[in-house]
């Protein structure tokens, strides 16, 4: 494979992860009421789809790739994809959860601050 191939994978690879997750959170948004443009909901579905079809496109035409490696890149950008979403989804979700715990918290359970047990420059 030459190295504008694996320049025009990983461009594909970094564009179809970006929008996975921009799709996850215009959808996410969506369904927890906040607004979210339909301009940029369509952008977000087209940006994922030519993602899809350009990396179609590019392992069809790739004469010089065998069969399982088409398929070993496929399914490859079809996992990340699905990576990518999890962890956005996860990391929002624990965020979401940190600030509900936080919020219930009475403030006698609450940590104390830190406090500086190094001696000061002057103390020795």
């Amino acid at each position: 494979m030459e190295l504008n191939e694996k320049g025009y994978y990983l461009t594909l690879l970094l564009f179809g992860l970006f929008a996975a997750v921009s799709l996850q959170k215009t959808v996410r948004d969506r369904s927890d009421g906040i607004a979210v443009t339909n301009l940029y909901y369509g952008l977000a579905w087209f940006a994922l789809v030519a993602s899809l079809s350009l990396l179609a496109i590019g392992l069809w035409n790739a004469g010089s790739l065998s069969l399982s490696e088409k398929g070993f890149y496929g399914i490859s950008f079809a996992m990340s994809l699905f990576a990518s979403v999890a962890v956005q989804k996860n990391v929002r979700d624990l965020s979401q959860f940190k600030g509900e715990t936080e919020a219930e918290e009475p403030a006698a359970y609450q940590a104390e601050p830190a406090h500086n047990f190094l001696p000061t420059s002057g103390a020795h």
